[in-house]
């Protein structure tokens, strides 16, 4: 499994409370939170150009620059000059932007993969409807997009509760809502739930691999080729 790279959690940029940047670091959620974008980056297969929806603090830059040649990354709030001059500092090119994933700014099929980690759960059906079409458009015939989303359960708000959150406020489409939505659009190639290690019964996210279907105009000119 990919390993994610941690910088000194003082040199990233904070932009709201409500970042979870810091339960990266704690011995036993950490290992969670940690293992849930691992599992995320393992899917990606490298390429040309990325686009990570909801890049945050910058946490994952470092991977995504190791497998692409250029980073894109988008973000409704997170304060781009910072994490620019974050992501500087450390020898990365990244190219970042404010902006929704319902309506990104990047011309069609733009990129080989889109990387969605705990962003999709945050949309309303339509609203989830719209960005599956956006995505669609900017990747590239055969291109992925790769998403996490948290599990929905009794023992997901009571996790989410602990740590300070109430799950029911700031979750408004299940991990069931968006894979329909990706399925409406893409192609499936993979899909697994993580478990807690302790009760191993109990999934508490779900990582997805799809793919856009490649047309038969693209086909016959590849095959050309």
């Amino acid at each position: 499994m990919a390993r994610l790279v941690l910088k000194d959690l003082s040199s990233y940029p904070k932009y709201s409370t409500s970042d979870p940047l810091r339960f990266y670091y704690y011995p036993i959620v950490g290992k969670l939170y940690r293992q849930r974008v691992e599992a995320c980056l393992d899917q990606l297969g490298g390429g040309d150009r990325i686009l990570e929806v909801g890049f945050g603090s910058g946490l994952c830059l470092h991977n995504l620059c190791e497998m692409y040649e250029e980073v894109h990354g988008v973000d409704l709030d997170a304060p781009v000059e910072a994490v620019s001059k974050f992501a500087t500092a450390n020898g990365l090119a990244v190219q970042l932007a404010n902006g929704n994933v319902t309506d990104l700014i990047y011309p069609d099929e733009y990129f080989e993969a889109v990387l969605l980690i705990s962003i999709l759960e945050h949309l309303r059906s339509d609203e989830l409807e719209q960005a599956m079409k956006e995505i669609k458009r900017v990747l590239k015939p055969g291109g992925q997009i790769v998403f996490g989303v948290p599990i929905e359960s009794r023992f997901m708000s009571l996790a989410f509760r602990i740590l300070g959150y109430d799950i029911k406020k700031l979750h408004f489409s299940s991990h069931i809502d968006v894979n329909y939505a990706a399925a409406k659009h893409f192609h499936q190639e993979k899909s697994f739930f993580l478990k807690h290690p302790l009760f191993p019964g109990a999934p508490i996210y779900q990582i997805g691999s799809f793919r856009k279907a490649i047309d038969q105009k693209t086909r016959r000119t590849s095959a050309d080729a």
